[in-house]
């Protein structure tokens, strides 16, 4: 069994992460985070899939010109044009999707502590799919984390609306987790920002059939609804995107992954902040249970290696 004497130095080594990526993961969790309270301004005064095609085609578009500018090559190789489909479909048109549709039933703190489990649930298909090894740790982390997100979902769901806005938001953190599994494959070639473009592109275009044939086009204007669409499509949409992006191709899917366990910290915080929103004991006590297990799946191979 391998030890580590000092947990401070074990959390800057090369055993688990360097300081940079480090770095990167703190700030992607933060905006990450954010994302949930600003979709959920968006989704109470327009559309959600009508919005969040609007906004990923203004990202992807963004995203394809920097890539340009940069001199990248807007041809993909077979596995990038694989990876960039799987992500583009699975986290865009699926994942948030969903999350928009939810935000009109949930509170953002609740859509941003399930979102959070995404961890958990790519530990789970790993086992379950790719028969990666679970320590008794990993099997304690995973119980712990499931456990946190039911006392918190539990002390909130008031009826059958709210707990479709849940479920909703249950599905969309599986295809969240099946997004990131495939999400080493699209780094490898280079072409970082033009996959970016691609990926919300295709997002948007598998959301406008749906837009079109469920959703109106009642708009309720407002300085907020303004600042939000543009923050979410620049900073959580397509600067969050690529950070996280590059954070996975330096340290892997499992390891990018741990630092969602802040997710439910930030999430609860900024939609305290922004909008208001109550927080109980039960969240408090569940953000903490859901924390401890994520850091336990993520941080087991380096403890008991």
């Amino acid at each position: 069994m391998k030890k580590v004497a000092n947990p401070a130095t074990f959390l800057f080594s090369r055993d688990f992460i360097n300081l940079r990526a480090f770095i990167l993961g703190i700030t992607f969790a933060l905006m990450w985070s954010s994302a949930f309270t600003s979709a959920r301004i968006i989704v109470d005064s327009a559309p959600p899939l009508s919005a969040l095609s609007i906004r990923f085609i203004i990202s992807g578009l963004l995203a394809v010109l920097i890539g340009w500018i940069l001199g990248q090559s807007l041809k993909l190789n077979r596995s990038q044009w694989k990876a960039t489909l799987i992500f583009g479909i699975c986290q865009n048109s699926i994942y948030l999707g969903l999350n928009f549709i939810a935000m009109q039933k949930v509170e953002a703190a609740i859509a941003a502590i399930i979102a959070s489990t995404m961890p958990l649930i790519v530990a789970f298909l790993g086992w379950s799919l790719f028969r990666d090894k679970l320590t008794l740790i990993s099997i304690l982390g995973l119980t712990l984390g499931f456990l946190g997100v039911y006392l918190i979902i539990n002390n909130r769901i008031e009826n059958m609306d709210n707990l479709l806005g849940i479920a909703l938001c249950v599905i969309g953190a599986i295809s969240l987790a099946i997004a990131t599994l495939f999400l080493k494959n699209a780094t490898s070639g280079g072409n970082l920002w033009i996959i970016i473009g691609y990926q919300m592109i295709i997002g948007s275009l598998a959301l406008i059939p749906f837009a079109i044939l469920f959703e109106d086009t009642n708009i309720t204007w407002s300085s907020s609804l303004i600042i939000a669409f543009f923050y979410t499509t620049l900073i959580p949409g397509l600067l969050a995107t690529w950070i996280w992006f590059i954070l996975v191709s330096e340290v892997g899917a499992i390891r990018g992954a741990s630092f969602h366990f802040l997710n439910p910290f930030f999430g609860v915080l900024i939609a305290y902040i922004i909008l208001g929103e109550n927080i109980t004991t039960s969240d408090y006590i569940g953000v903490i249970i859901i924390s401890v297990g994520i850091i336990a799946v993520q941080f087991s191979r380096n403890v008991e290696s």
